[in-house]
């Protein structure tokens, strides 16, 4: 998430990147891999389009899938919402740019990212895991020690991203900065949808135990984990929400060795802090707002399946068309 990224890029002012250059692993999935991964589309709901409206009585919402990096196939994508963007009377982002900067601000200092003064990461695991991680990091441009001084939440989730792709997501021109940009220009209004520390919140409440584990599904090589951006980038382009979120657990199923029952359970308990909940309570958010006119512009994966901003919206009695995106 790009909050993250950039929070990391404050820690870490000169850290490098290289220019990514994986490939979709569509492309090399074994025909049982391909066939879990049509099984998935098909069992989740709204697993299509990146641009759907809402109706119900007078009201009107728009819900964009949006992703967090820059990318050219995003200039045409946004001409077509232009219109869209100025015509709302409210724009829910995850995070505005305002309260962006605030959050930064706070973790200028001590900050909930940091593990206390006298514990660190090789203090709490195995020589060998720490290894395995500290390289991990290092090729992603972040120097082991500063690693090591990381909650292993935080961490997980900077690992999920190739070293290539921190200086993309930290610019901050991802659909959804864009989109902000639009309603500025209209004088349209935009509201974060939650607390700006909603994640931070959620991770640190984990024991330290729980926050390891965690930090396993995190570790990919590099390679692997440029591969995995190119297939979510194109999925996210294909308006294919399920195929980005199904190749991720596809690949650390096929990576991590440990037991499948562990893995899933991990994986499970991701979805529910960084999906599930959230969506819920964005839901909440959305039925509060007095406004006629609404567009959401959220992470696309927060569209899919059964808790998805989608689905719940059509419990609540709104009508939903797909748009063109």
């Amino acid at each position: 998430m790009r909050i993250l990224t950039l929070c990391l890029f404050l820690l870490l002012p000169h850290l490098a990147a290289a220019a990514c250059d994986g490939t979709d692993l569509r492309a090399r999935l074994s025909p049982e891999q391909a066939a879990a991964l049509e099984a998935a589309e098909a069992a989740t709901l709204y697993a299509h389009g990146n641009h759907w409206r809402a109706r119900r009585g007078d009201r009107v919402i728009h819900v964009i899938g949006t992703i967090h990096m820059p990318d050219p196939r995003l200039d045409p994508v946004v001409a077509r919402l232009e219109p869209v963007i100025a015509g709302a009377d409210l724009l829910f982002l995850e995070a505005t740019e305002d309260d962006t900067k605030a959050l930064q601000k706070r973790l200028t200092g001590p900050d909930s990212l940091l593990l206390l003064k006298d514990t660190s990461l090789p203090d709490l695991m195995d020589e060998a895991d720490w290894q395995t991680l500290a390289e991990a990091a290092r090729a992603r441009g972040i120097p082991p020690f500063m690693a090591a001084k990381m909650q292993p939440w935080y961490l997980s989730l900077v690992l999920a991203l190739p070293g290539c792709a921190m200086e993309l997501v930290a610019e901050g021109k991802g659909l959804d900065s864009r989109i902000e940009g639009l309603a500025k220009a209209a004088g349209v209004p935009s509201r974060s949808i939650e607390p700006i520390d909603t994640v931070f919140r959620v991770f640190n409440s984990d024991p330290l135990d729980a926050q390891l584990r965690l930090l396993q599904l995190g570790v990919f090589p590099e390679d692997l984990s440029a591969d995995l951006l190119e297939t979510t980038v194109n999925a996210y382009f294909d308006e294919a929400h399920s195929d980005a979120w199904q190749m991720s657990r596809l690949m650390t199923f096929a990576h991590l060795d440990l037991p499948e029952a562990e893995i899933e359970a991990l994986l499970d308990d991701m979805e529910a802090k960084l999906l599930i909940a959230r969506n819920l309570a964005w839901i909440d958010e959305i039925e509060a707002a007095e406004e006629a006119s609404i567009v959401v512009a959220v992470g696309a994966a927060h569209l899919m399946g059964d808790s998805g901003v989608l689905n719940q919206l059509e419990q609540r009695g709104y009508v939903l068309e797909r748009q063109p995106f």
